[in-house]
């Protein structure tokens, strides 16, 4: 009996606790999934030399720099003409995407090579402005993945008729107006497709 009455207040305090023991249990963290990229690793190394270039001739505009402008925009040609482009083949089952990708690749370089031949640092502005839009329309047609890049804008360039950029970050930084007007601008939109 002495023994009944020992286990059965064990068994109770057992029962009450149900196995509750909230210590022991794992707290569950959501966990994010990503959806998989259908592009490739090769595509977005390619894409991220555009990008890479871009924000190289960006940075020039900023510091008002027309020989770093000019030497970001020869890159920015190469790396556009190079994009590669066959690799979204698997993700092209329209075969739309690499033409309407093609049509801003060659926007990219033939802008760029317009602003090569571009003496004032206000006429290479102008060809960016080009750039940066074919650019961020290109970003959205082959649905790149890898970061969230933001469209920038500035009300002012231009006579106030507003001119756009790309960035990483949400940091403005004008390359219309460099150090004159360095933080006139805020942001206009982004791409990230997750």
């Amino acid at each position: 009996m002495k023994k009944l009455l020992f286990i059965v207040p064990v068994i109770i305090l057992l029962a009450c606790n149900g196995g509750n023991d909230k210590s022991s249990e794992k707290e569950e963290t959501p966990v994010e999934v990503k959806p998989a990229s259908v592009l490739t690793d090769v595509f977005n190394t390619s894409f991220e030399g555009v990008l890479d270039s871009y924000y190289a001739l960006r940075d020039a505009l900023v510091a008002d720099d027309t020989e770093a402008a000019n030497t970001a925009a020869s890159r920015l040609a190469e790396a556009s003409d190079g994009l590669k482009l066959e690799e979204l083949k698997a993700a092209d089952t329209n075969n739309v995407v690499i033409p309407t990708a093609q049509t801003y690749t060659s926007g990219i370089s033939s802008e760029c090579k317009g602003l090569l031949g571009e003496k004032s640092i206000e006429a290479k502005r102008k060809a960016f402005q080009m750039i940066s839009g074919n650019l961020f329309d290109l970003t959205r047609t082959v649905r790149y993945t890898q970061a969230k890049i933001y469209l920038l804008t500035c009300p002012m360039a231009f006579n106030n008729t507003g001119a756009d950029w790309l960035s990483s970050s949400t940091e403005i930084k004008n390359p219309y107006f460099g150090k004159d007007m360095l933080t006139c601008g805020s942001v206009k939109d982004s791409v990230v497709i997750r």
